[in-house]
């Protein structure tokens, strides 16, 4: 049976906090390069696609997607966190696991294509939906990179992780440049999918073989209940505002949700990654209050150098990308991309919270706050979208993003007696303040015409600005990244 070194240690030792931080650092700059790719990629494809072709490929992704609710039930999550005595077992009842749940995704999917082809009145969904319902099957041979995820090596599986978003890319943008309209999207994503999934079965350390046994699922039912629901929340989040768009304002207008919605799921998939380098340690340490609480606030502060210019510079700039890279088609979306952008910032306060929770088997709050967002988001984004349209659907998206900050804020309390929310949050904001405020000077002093030229020095003073007034104020705990990095011994302090 293979060494399992990680999961399963009940004591903080010195190799574990280094190699968590480590982690963090390292897979913090590989996870924003190939988030930036995906970004990247949703950008590029923009300015070849137009608006309806890429609204259909909103409506794809956003509807097949909100059938993916049985995909939220955590199963690696699960596997990571198990201690079983044979670890090969383990792995193929996990596998098994995840692939009856994909499966009743896609016949749940087979039932409610052909309903969607009729509400949205777009026959052209057939056949990519056939595309994406094989694609996902496919996908559950990813299952592999749990195994070095669980073992915290992270080398290999961020280059198992890497083959899909790369492979996507190319594939993407060379059908994209051909004039395959919104098969350049499905195409390139079926294409990354099947590589990554060969790669990580040719690397996998157990064999792959389904492992069927009495009960196997019951033992994930008190873990993944809540985590369905917040699923099935998110899933009716995604598809109530896509068919609310498409009925109320046309598929152009999915098209602008889904480009804005490009800067949500780039820093989503970065904070993903980031929370999965520290899952396996949070697990293995979750009777140790002071340190969980110690890699909260440090893996926040790490994260939030980035987040947080990153989203305040796309509101900034916002308008630029439109106008002087993608094009004047896409200006409806201009406003929700600048929300989209301060909406970024906002999430990443306490971004990986629900990390802890879950290693606490703890879901149900999970659930909660999703659920919350959901009813915010739809009940005022549906009246505010035919009130004011797409302006009305940022105003919900704002609000949103506010009340799933507040209730995060209250969980983290609760687990976290000395945590205080708002002094994180201001910390974090405050670097970026100085910066946006000379951006907004230059602007107001000179209101004169925009040109590239003149948007990409505002970028790089921006990014100056914002960089020395984060060395400022973070050099502390930069040194002890770097420190990491560098595999200097790390100190035990509190947060």
């Amino acid at each position: 049976m293979a060494e399992e070194p990680v999961a399963g240690s009940q004591r903080f030792t010195g190799s574990l906090r280094t190699r968590a931080a480590r982690g963090t650092v390292v897979n913090t700059a590989f996870s924003v390069g190939l988030g930036g790719l995906t970004l990247v990629r949703g950008f590029v494809l923009a300015a070849f696609l137009t608006p309806s072709d890429y609204g259909i490929w909103g409506v794809l992704a956003v509807s097949l997607g909100a059938l993916l609710f049985f995909k939220a039930a955590g199963i690696g999550d699960r596997f990571v966190a198990q201690d079983a005595e044979d670890q090969t077992a383990a792995f193929q009842r996990a596998l098994t696991a995840e692939l009856v749940l994909t499966a009743a995704c896609v016949v749940l999917m087979a039932v409610a294509v052909p309903l969607l082809i009729l509400v949205y009145d777009l026959p052209a969904l057939l056949w990519p939906s056939v595309v994406i319902a094989g694609t996902l099957l496919v996908s559950v041979f990813q299952a592999p990179q749990w195994v070095f995820y669980r073992r915290m090596d992270f080398v290999a599986q961020r280059l198992l992780a890497a083959v899909d978003p790369v492979v996507g890319f190319v594939v993407s943008v060379a059908l994209a440049v051909a004039g395959a309209g919104y098969w350049a999207f499905v195409a390139g994503m079926a294409a990354g999918t099947c590589a990554a999934s060969l790669v990580a079965v040719w690397r996998s350390p157990f064999p792959i073989r389904l492992r069927f046994e009495a009960g196997m699922l019951g033992e994930y039912r008190a873990f993944s209940g809540p985590l369905l629901v917040a699923g099935a929340a998110g899933s009716a989040m995604a598809f109530g505002a896509a068919l609310a768009a498409k009925l109320q304002l046309g598929v152009a207008a999915v098209g602008a949700i889904a480009l804005a919605y490009n800067v949500v799921s780039f820093t989503d998939s970065v904070d993903q990654l980031v929370t999965g380098t520290l899952y396996p340690a949070i697990c293995a340490v979750r009777d140790r209050t002071d340190i969980l609480y110690e890699s909260l606030v440090k893996s926040n502060r790490l994260t939030l150098m980035w987040g947080v210019p990153f989203g305040v510079g796309v509101s900034l700039f916002g308008a630029d990308l439109v106008h002087l890279v993608i094009g004047d088609r896409w200006r409806s979306a201009i406003l929700l991309l600048q929300v989209c952008g301060i909406t970024a910032a906002i999430n990443h306060v306490g971004f990986n919270w629900t990390a802890y929770f879950r290693a606490l088997n703890r879901t149900r709050p999970i659930a909660v706050v999703t659920v919350a967002a959901a009813i915010v988001l739809l009940g005022a984004g549906i009246p505010l979208m035919i009130g004011l349209g797409l302006r009305g659907f940022a105003i919900a998206v704002a609000a949103q993003a506010l009340a799933a900050l507040i209730l995060r804020a209250v969980y983290l309390a609760r687990l976290f007696s000395g945590f205080s929310f708002l002094r994180h949050a201001a910390r974090a904001f405050v670097p970026t303040v100085p910066a946006a405020l000379v951006i907004l000077a230059a602007r107001w002093l000179d209101p004169g015409q925009r040109s590239l030229v003149r948007a990409l020095a505002e970028l790089a003073v921006y990014a100056l600005i914002t960089v020395a007034a984060t060395w400022r104020s973070e050099r502390g705990l930069l040194r002890e990244a770097l420190g990491s990095l560098l595999g200097r011994p790390l100190a035990a302090g509190g947060a």
